[in-house]
């Protein structure tokens, strides 16, 4: 009998919703500009064309103003490692980077000891797999998706590789299937200077092919996820992490998504050189994998289960060296700067799952701030599990920096729990203000001398065009009294610095006292000092010409994966070993 007390409080409690976790999907899209996406742009603007991605945000929230790192392994160790990448990692090293004398954090990327998000997840009950560009780590077994909690991985571990033939560096072929190379789905499109792959390459520079579709890397990765998701029992919960490729370097796509925007070809603001069409045409691809991705779930009636996250990795590449592609308007600054457009990101949350358990979220835009550092607790909370990285503190690693955005994604809450955002040693962001102090020393302190910061640009509607003979940027930012300053809410295009106005000196002064306390605390490891070209000789004499994990350790040793001979009772994640000397 259903007592008055039971009645009374299955009011408090309200509608009730089913307790089985939902689907997760991670979505990191790679050098993804401002202005490259749909939802900042007039529907009637043909050159940008992301149908499904408007339609999640139409759907779903948008995410305002959503931070990463300036550019891209930075970021990759933030969102795998839940610390802020001034925590865990601010170098875009390579992946033959190591330190003999550091056994724990000699190495590019995460440090061995931090745990990844995917190993909570996996305790949770999680099935997890991750897809795409990895570039958080190589160097030993710990450091791939699988062991950072990934059940299974197809990925690259390199910043870029080519989109046909998978190649980065010294001719090896960047392409990882959980536990070794993916020998049999690596392509090729050699010989598209004579078109004997259906390739061709458009421009006056031959940088950028064009070819088909079924040789496409992005297409491979779009395989695997649909694979993922129709091999999967819907009754797990799924953590899928999709790190996509596109739209970072090299400038290719396939025939079909290039052709699409033919009507470019007579612009009535010439391209320049063929890259804006590129770029667009690759942004417009990756909204297609999106597009199957979401209808496989529908087809396999999880959509209504699941939440989708999507990000950009840092901003678009715009004005320097060739990589005149992507467009930031109206933001200032592109990847590899510390302005809006190289740091404040493209970002939303969507899926059926969301219509569930916060319905009066649909259709929303969040202005608080949330760092690509917070999915990490973010994941853990929707999964019910306790963030804590016990294994790095025994390490004496720093604690991980992520706060759980569910319940302000859901409305629990009407403000952002995060503040403030320590984007890198230049510059920090409080309340509504930011400060920029240049490119100087990691640490010490910050004066009153006037600082210099570089690319300080606007592109356009239209950008890049050849308009001009290059697009690039050669304008600084000179700013008194040691930094720049701005309200990046009254003025989120950065153009009135208020570094000089008398009103606004005590701001600058506690922003910069803030900036240098928080410099204290960065985590510098040593991560350089051992052989350079120990990982390409890996990748040639065990993996056949692939790039892998080059370095094992045991409790006592550290051990390189150098020769065939197979030593299992000094090392079990790593079965050809050798004791490395120099």
């Amino acid at each position: 009998m259903v007592t008055l007390q039971c009645i009374a409080l299955l009011a408090l409690l309200g509608p009730m919703v089913d307790a089985k976790l939902p689907h997760i999907v991670m979505f990191l899209v790679d050098d993804f500009g401002w202005a490259n996406a749909g939802w900042h742009r007039d529907d009637a603007f043909a050159e940008v064309q992301t149908p499904m991605m408007k339609s999640l945000i139409q759907e779903g929230i948008e995410l305002d103003r959503a931070y990463s790192f300036q550019f891209c392994s930075p970021t990759r160790s933030s969102l795998q490692s839940g610390r802020l990448p001034t925590h865990v990692n601010t170098e875009n090293l390579g992946t033959n980077v190591w330190n003999p004398a550091d056994p724990v954090s000699g190495f590019s990327a995460i440090p061995r000891n931090m745990t990844g998000m995917a190993v909570h997840m996996k305790k949770a009950g999680y099935a997890t797999h991750q897809i795409g560009k990895w570039d958080a780590g190589m160097a030993t077994p710990d450091h791939t998706p699988k062991g950072r909690g990934y059940d299974t991985s197809l990925n690259y571990f390199c910043h870029a590789n080519d989109y046909w033939d998978q190649k980065c560096g010294g001719g090896l072929v960047d392409l990882w299937d959980t536990d070794g190379p993916a020998n049999k789905l690596n392509g090729s499109c050699e010989g598209y200077y004579n078109g004997t792959h259906g390739c061709f390459q458009p421009g006056t520079n031959k940088q950028y092919t064009i070819g088909p579709d079924v040789l496409y890397e992005e297409h491979i990765f779009r395989m695997r996820a649909l694979n993922i998701i129709q091999a999967h029992d819907p009754s797990t919960p799924l953590f899928l992490n999709y790190d996509s490729h596109i739209v970072h370097s090299p400038l290719q796509v396939p025939t079909p998504a290039f052709d699409h925007f033919a009507f470019m070809e007579n612009a009535s603001t010439p391209d320049w050189d063929y890259h804006r069409r590129i770029y667009t045409s690759m942004v417009h691809y990756v909204d297609g994998v999106i597009t199957d991705i979401v209808n496989e779930l529908k087809n396999k009636s999880m959509w209504e289960d699941t939440i989708w996250f999507l990000q950009s990795d840092n901003g678009g590449p715009s004005f320097t060296g060739d990589n005149h592609t992507a467009n930031n308007f109206p933001l200032k600054g592109a990847k590899y700067s510390n302005w809006e457009g190289g740091i404040r990101v493209n970002a939303f949350v969507s899926g059926g799952y969301l219509k569930q358990v916060a319905p009066q979220m649909v259709g929303t835009t969040l202005e608080g701030y949330v760092s690509i550092a917070d999915y990490y607790a973010t994941f853990c909370d929707i999964a019910g599990v306790d963030p804590t990285d016990t294994r790095a503190a025994a390490a004496g690693l720093p604690p991980i920096d992520s706060i759980s955005m569910w319940p302000y994604f859901t409305g629990k809450t009407k403000t952002s729990p995060r503040n403030e955002i320590f984007a890198d040693h230049n510059v920090v962001i409080m309340g509504k203000y930011k400060i920029l102090v240049g490119y100087g020393e990691k640490s010490g302190t910050i004066g009153n001398d006037t600082v210099s910061v570089p690319a300080a640009c606007w592109g356009g509607p239209y950008y890049p065009n050849s308009t001009v003979p290059s697009p690039g940027c050669e304008r600084s930012e000179v700013c008194a009294n040691g930094a720049c300053l701005y309200d990046i809410f009254a003025d989120p295009e950065e153009y009135n610095n208020l570094s000089e106005d008398p009103a606004m000196r005590q701001t600058l002064e506690m922003m910069k006292a803030k900036l240098i306390d928080l410099r204290v605390h960065q985590f510098l490891p040593n991560r350089t000092g051992g052989d350079p070209t120990l990982a390409a000789r890996v990748g040639n004499e065990k993996y056949g010409g692939f790039w892998g994990t080059a370095n094992c350790f045991t409790n006592t040793s550290h051990v390189i994966c150098l020769s065939v001979r197979s030593i299992p009772s000094l090392i079990a994640p790593c079965c050809s070993c050798v004791f490395y000397t120099k």
